[in-house]
């Protein structure tokens, strides 16, 4: 790793380094509340809309109670919708409201409400969670990606965890484009910020251009 490769990865970092969770209010550790938090996440990001109304509708349901499996099984139909209705979440609302509570039920029924069995039932292999996520409703590679990205912190066997758009941005930064190059520029802790650091970068031509 070059000094000038470090310098770019402290620079994304500061710059394009919050996470989604982090936008949603989720304090990402490993017990059963904030994984089944960031599972919503992925469920609302896993259909085509904005990410900022994405983070948004998750805050709704967060603060309308529903952070738990438990919580959001319990709630009503009505309520999901009206929740992502505050958050402008349109067009998917009723579907995703649908997704929310049948997911609730797999989790309670499956994993007794803590997705750290899930990552029991998968023995720490990377791809078995992966498929695991994918039985989720509405969760699909994009979305199992998300949760994977964001949950390598706290789970060190998905380390390092960079997907296809944040390995493109990384080559085009003079980066390295290898997840196991990139993990060489932060510690592991800092993996899930670069992550989300470069998928920004890559949705954005304005920002590759500022940071070349």
């Amino acid at each position: 790793m070059t000094q000038q490769q470090h310098k770019t990865a402290r620079t994304l970092m500061v710059a394009y380094g919050l996470t989604h969770a982090e936008e949603a209010g989720i304090q990402l550790r490993n017990t059963p509340a904030p994984l089944y938090q960031l599972l919503t996440l992925c469920v609302l990001f896993s259909v085509p809309i904005k990410a900022d109304i994405a983070v948004a509708a998750a805050r709704e349901l967060f603060e309308a109670g529903m952070r738990t499996p438990r919580a959001m099984a319990d709630s009503s139909w009505q309520d999901r919708v009206d929740a992502l209705g505050r958050a402008h979440y349109r067009r998917y609302d009723e579907s995703t409201a649908t997704a929310l509570g049948d997911g609730a039920e797999l989790v309670l029924n499956r994993y007794r409400g803590d997705l750290r069995r899930l990552r029991d039932a998968a023995q720490g292999k990377p791809d078995r969670i992966r498929e695991l996520l994918r039985e989720f409703p509405r969760i699909g590679p994009v979305g199992a990606e998300i949760f994977c990205r964001e949950a390598q912190g706290s789970w060190p066997e998905l380390r390092p965890a960079f997907d296809e758009r944040s390995r493109e941005a990384a080559a085009e930064l003079g980066l390295p484009s290898s997840p196991a190059g990139l993990a060489r520029l932060v510690d592991a802790e800092s993996l899930p910020r670069l992550a989300a650091a470069l998928v920004r970068v890559g949705l954005s031509k304005k920002a590759v251009d500022e940071l070349l």
